[in-house]
């Protein structure tokens, strides 16, 4: 790393879920980080060393959050959650002067607004399923039935944020009309603003490239894949991801960096072009087609979860300064950024594999309060173990609190070492109505 890479020495650290817990053991473990605040953070967080906790303040009060930030003199601001940024917390630090890794809300539309994901897609040449934006039901049903007549399903997509649980994907017309009717049954009247997305469905194995972004350039993070469905072969409801994997057998780095100037560099121009530069982590969702090689699905506007739990332990080079230089513009060699071969960070050799552990009735109805056993032998059998859904527990120990409650992440030389090792932590801990899935990366390792 550049000695003329500024390294960040106090933190704030906007969230409290399994990726925020990933980032603050990733960069509290970095040499000159010396502290992070993490806004309201969680127990869990607090148990990281180097890591202080504020409960008191909302992810989402952006005038709470800029209050904490002037407090502790930090020197970077790392947003997590996507509900965070589009409540415009990165505008209020950055009118502080305060450097924040995380768009400012009208950049962040790009996942608070699938319409206006498509609207950027479009004008910047990105290929993307094709769809429609519907701000009623009827035209919406009927768009829906000509795309099913192909034979090959639809997906509906709330057009707002909905915790990664607004996208259905429908095999017939049935299956449409009762998700439409879910979507606007579930929305406010947005004055005639689009309500959903209808798109085709495509087919292939997906992708997810995150690149970490200054507004114009672009550094890509390893790839992963994210498992959607709750239940083994890609059954049942959608959820937040149920575990991911990193590498991608299909998706190397030559591949990883033709995605970044395809996908991510246009649609950062457009934004730029429209005024609204995104600095930040841009998640780009992609399908591999047969026919059409990759194709976007989504654009989020932060790191994943749980993609972020398998591919920060994989990044071979120090993460903080590489955020700050993002959110100041400066990912540039000129700024003192170093080179990367194709504009992709090197990773660790070896893969790392994450298993989502979660509630009984999720992604319906999440409980809360069930004791969770086997914490210390998931991490006597060196995974790392991150907290998403957690709370102490009365009487000691840790208790379930949410949907998905806990990432498990083993590693290993290759991709079937690293699912063993992620298996045989994830096999160690228990709670009531534990429910997840045994087929992570299974694909990749026959």
């Amino acid at each position: 790393m550049s000695r003329a890479l500024a390294v960040p020495r106090r933190i704030l650290l906007v969230g409290g879920g399994g990726r925020e817990h990933a980032l603050a053991w990733r960069l509290a473990g970095e040499d000159g980080v010396d502290q992070i605040v993490a806004v309201p953070g969680s127990a869990a967080l607090a148990t990281v060393l180097g890591v202080r906790v504020e409960p008191a303040v909302h992810a989402t009060d952006p005038a709470a959050v800029t209050t904490v930030a002037r407090s502790f003199g930090v020197d970077l601001v790392v947003v997590g959650p996507e509900a965070a940024l589009a409540a415009g917390v990165a505008d209020a630090v950055s009118l502080e002067g305060i450097p924040v890794f995380g768009p400012i809300a009208a950049a962040a539309r790009i996942e608070s607004s699938k319409a206006f994901c498509h609207e950027v897609a479009e004008a910047a040449g990105i290929p993307m399923a094709r769809g429609r934006a519907f701000a009623a039901l009827a035209p919406a049903r009927a768009y829906a039935a000509t795309l099913a007549a192909r034979g090959d399903g639809v997906v509906i997509k709330a057009d707002g944020l909905a915790a990664g649980k607004g996208v259905f994907v429908c095999d017939d017309v049935a299956e449409a009309d009762e998700a439409l009717a879910a979507v606007f049954a579930a929305g406010d009247d947005p004055g005639g603003a689009p309500q959903v997305v209808v798109e085709e469905r495509l087919r292939g194995p997906e992708a997810t490239v995150i690149a970490l972004c200054d507004g114009r350039l672009a550094l890509a993070l390893p790839a992963a894949r994210d498992h959607k469905r709750l239940g083994d072969g890609d059954t049942g409801p959608n959820t937040g991801g149920m575990g991911a994997y990193s590498p991608l057998p299909d998706l190397d780095d030559e591949l990883v960096a033709d995605v970044v100037a395809r996908f991510h560099r246009p649609a950062l121009a457009e934004l730029a072009r429209r005024g609204t530069p995104f600095r930040g982590a841009l998640y780009a969702g992609l399908i591999l087609t047969a026919d059409r090689g990759p194709v976007l699905l989504e654009f989020n506007a932060r790191l994943g979860d749980p993609e972020a739990q398998a591919i920060l332990p994989r990044v071979a080079v120090p993460l903080a300064p590489l955020l700050l230089a993002a959110a100041r513009g400066a990912l540039d060699p000129a700024a003192g950024t170093p080179r990367f071969a194709g504009d992709v960070l090197p990773a660790t050799p070896g893969a790392a594999v994450a298993i989502v552990l979660a509630t009984r009735d999720y992604p319906a109805a999440p409980s809360a309060g069930d004791a969770i056993t086997g914490l210390d032998a998931a991490a006597a059998t060196g995974a790392l173990v991150f907290h998403a859904g957690t709370r102490p527990a009365p009487d000691g120990g840790w208790e379930t609190d949410g949907g998905r409650v806990l990432a498990v992440v083993g590693r290993g030389r290759d991709l079937a070492a690293a699912r063993r090792a992620a298996d045989r932590a994830a096999d160690a801990v228990d709670f009531a109505g534990l429910q997840r899935r045994r087929d992570i990366a299974a694909g990749a390792t026959r």
